[in-house]
């Protein structure tokens, strides 16, 4: 049965992309290779390739033999994506990737390389179907799902491009993941959920990330929110809420026509006792729109006592778009407003705004 999400949000049917290692479980990827007549250990062999040593050619792989290396890799590790574009910035410790996959859809991942940690930001869908008006992705539709290989190899992209020296600050790893780029996981939530689980899984079966370090966010699909939140996991839910009030939320969020803030809230407290872990709401300002002294003090009294961080989003703005980043005397007293409730708030660092940052936008330039 569908999960919760897929059926109000089914993407549009498209070919599926080809069977990879990081769809599978160790069980399956040992059964692939039982079908091939190879012994069952070629499969934990392949995972520590493609997850530790984040090697690419199976010319590289010197411990398979050489007239099983292509006919492993055509079952197990064919191409998912081609790189169409780098864009650096932050002198080369931001650099986004717009990808191509195996349908011409296009795609976009984030490395943010800080001094304590490396995050990915990786997308879920290509294009999405939410369809909020201040958000380029959003404004360009839904294409299709990502296969939970698509959304992996986004972040083994990265991995193997710290490793091999190509983001300045020398050999490094992921740490932290963030599910934040084109798409609204949760309207893909089978893929996300095998994802999480690929990333998370104790190295070599995975990559081995803390499952603490991987955030979901939502716009606010409530059956899926309750349903994550039976899943035994400790990944970060991540709200875009972006307005305390049904009147406006129902103008930048149109999902809020179906579940309004209180719905939305409720599963997210929902997921907060079943986790033990803070709920983060995400609220990009918009100046003069969402940025109101009163919408803070609005937004302090639904949050005040409850498990939740409020991260506050400079609005990275579109071309040719109407929205745009709040004043800075605005944003201050926005982030007054809701200490002053209580509110734990931070003012999130807008990377990449000079490498069209917005999540969509360099896709669209491309398409």
């Amino acid at each position: 049965m569908p999960a919760p999400g897929e059926l109000i949000f089914a993407a549009p049917r498209r070919a599926k992309p080809p069977r990879h290692l990081a769809d599978l479980d160790p069980a399956e990827r040992r059964a692939v290779v039982a079908e091939l007549g190879e012994k069952a250990f070629r499969a934990s062999q392949l995972s520590r390739h493609y997850f530790v040593r984040l090697v690419d050619d199976p010319d590289e792989w010197t411990d398979v033999p050489r007239a099983l290396r292509r006919p492993l890799a055509e079952a197990l590790m064919p191409r998912l994506m081609t790189a169409v574009r780098h864009l650096e910035c932050d002198g080369g410790t931001t650099r986004k990737t717009l990808w191509r996959l195996f349908d011409g859809a296009l795609v976009e991942s984030v490395l943010m390389r800080y001094p304590d940690r490396v995050t990915m930001c990786v997308s879920s869908q290509a294009g999405c179907g939410m369809n909020c008006p201040f958000c380029a992705t959003g404004q360009a539709g839904l294409t299709r799902n990502l296969s939970t290989a698509e959304i992996v190899e986004q972040v083994v992209a990265g991995a193997r491009a710290l490793a091999r020296g190509e983001i300045p600050g020398g050999p490094g790893r992921v740490s932290n993941v963030v599910f934040m780029g084109m798409g609204e996981p949760l309207a893909n939530y089978k893929a996300v959920l095998g994802a999480i689980r690929r990333l998370t899984d104790p190295t070599p079966e995975g990559l081995g990330i803390s499952q603490r370090s991987i955030t979901v966010s939502t716009v606010g699909l409530v059956p899926a929110i309750r349903k994550l939140a039976d899943e035994g996991l400790n990944v970060t839910l991540a709200v875009s809420l972006h307005a305390p009030d049904d009147e406006l939320r129902d103008e930048l969020v149109p999902v809020n026509t179906r579940w309004k803030i209180a719905e939305v809230l409720d599963a997210a407290w929902y997921y907060a006792e079943q986790t033990k872990r803070r709920v983060s709401i995400e609220y990009a300002l918009i100046r003069d729109i969402n940025d109101q002294a009163w919408r803070a003090d609005l937004l302090g009294r639904l949050l005040k006592g409850r498990l939740a961080h409020v991260n506050l989003i400079p609005l990275n703005p579109t071309p040719g778009s109407k929205w745009t980043a709040s004043r800075p005397q605005d944003e201050r007293e926005f982030v007054r407003r809701l200490e002053a409730h209580g509110v734990p708030v931070t003012v999130r660092d807008t990377r990449g705004r000079e490498i069209d940052g917005a999540c969509g936008q360099l896709a669209a330039a491309n398409t």
